[in-house]
């Protein structure tokens, strides 16, 4: 695997690429808080639409499905096209796709406008990361990684405090659109803010086009395998953990559910903070970026043992203490993540990596939650599900232990 040499010092130190990472970063925040407030809304959907549970939960699988078939073919585009254009055109098709979502009368009209929500939300994760890994590369892209991700769930937090009060305010019509008008507001301002470095050239528009061969290439690298497996494995243990641990709190510790959301509050916040941490000491060895990978691993596999094996009367602070070790791990792996594909990515298929990476992580966020539901159900417990994840994460820190190098 040939990497491209990093950009000259000079430039990348211009000031202006702060500008740049607080504009990638608003425009991920922004989308986040659009689309991942769908699910807080779940409830007063449900009730609108007189659905049943299956068919609540398939609005939330329409919402998430797109980015699967949507991000490796974005990724492709990034390497060909400008990402103001890309984001831009993904906010506008997000705003309208939520307008229209939010004047449906029908689960059907509902369903097909989330989907389509879904498509112009592709754009922002893999669009970004790009933009800043062309400020960033060689100097600080960890850190600026990290920041940038943590406008992932930081949007999502905001969208879980303010929408659900919007809608039992107003109507859930309101709320969507809200979050329609700040999806546009961000993907808009990135567009009106962003441009590329000045050492940035248009040869990767001459590359060859996207086709089976070529994707079959980038898999045979080593790196990238090794990223995908890792990246699959931690993004369904985090899923899965966000899913189910207010649920194991009220059955196995007796924890309400109202109460057991302090817990699951505790540990988005925390992997706020993790996702910057890990990332900004990933730049300390950027060449180590992906031992910090193999460490969550390990990490939140333990804190997953710990978590099966904790007694009904476990301590409060000692639950909230776990969820932060979860939250710091089980998120904050995201930010090394993508700055190691980043950093490690041919300049002219940093896009298509990140997309190609990204688009199986999506598989894990759609399939662990109902696959470890199904585990719970089969085995009348949750120790089979918390031992799904364990396993699973074993079995990807043993297949990623010849470590590529970046």
């Amino acid at each position: 695997m040939s990497t491209a040499p990093a950009p000259a010092a000079a430039p990348a130190k211009r000031p202006y690429r702060w500008v740049v990472l607080a504009a990638a970063t608003l425009a991920q925040a922004s989308a986040s808080f659009a689309l991942l407030g769908v699910p807080t809304l779940a409830g007063f959907l449900q009730q609108n639409f007189d659905l049943s549970a299956a068919e609540t939960g398939l609005l939330l699988t329409a919402t998430y499905a797109a980015p699967l078939f949507a991000l490796l073919f974005v990724g492709d585009l990034l390497d060909r096209k400008r990402e103001r254009l890309i984001i831009g055109l993904g906010a506008a098709i997000l705003f309208v796709a939520l307008l229209l979502a939010a004047a449906s009368n029908g689960f059907a009209a509902l369903l097909i406008w989330l989907f389509i929500a879904g498509l112009g939300y592709s754009a922002t994760q893999p669009g970004g990361s790009k933009s800043v890994s062309a400020w960033f590369r060689g100097d600080h892209l960890g850190l600026a990684m990290g920041v940038r991700q943590a406008g992932l769930p930081a949007g999502g937090a905001v969208a879980a405090a303010i929408l659900p009060a919007l809608a039992a305010a107003w109507s859930w019509r309101a709320a969507f659109v809200a979050g329609a008008a700040a999806a546009l507001a961000g993907g808009l301002a990135f567009a009106l803010i962003y441009r590329p470095p000045p050492e940035q050239t248009d040869s990767a528009a001459k590359r060859a086009r996207l086709s089976f061969a070529l994707v079959a290439g980038l898999l045979r690298e080593r790196w990238m395998r090794n990223a995908m497996v890792a990246g699959l494995a931690l993004v369904s243990a985090q899923y899965g953990i966000l899913t189910w641990l207010m649920l194991y709190l009220r059955d196995h510790a007796h924890i309400a559910l109202t109460h057991g959301a302090v817990f699951l509050f505790l540990m988005q916040f925390v992997g706020v903070a993790g996702r910057i941490g890990l990332a900004a000491w990933s730049d300390r060895a950027p060449a180590a970026r992906f031992r910090l990978l193999t460490l969550s691993m390990i990490a939140v596999g333990a804190g997953v043992v710990i978590l099966m094996l904790m007694p009904a009367d476990t301590p409060e602070p000692a639950l909230a203490l776990l969820a932060a070790w979860l939250g710091f791990f089980g998120l904050g792996w995201y930010g090394p993540w993508v700055a190691y594909l980043a950093d490690t990515a041919p300049t002219d298929k940093t896009g298509l990596t990140l997309g190609a990476a990204m688009a199986l992580n999506q598989f894990g966020i759609m399939a662990a939650p109902p696959l470890l539901g199904l585990a719970h159900d089969l085995s009348g417990g949750y120790t089979a599900l918390w031992a799904c994840i364990v396993v699973a994460l074993g079995v990807a820190y043993a297949l990623t232990q010849r470590t590529p190098k970046a």
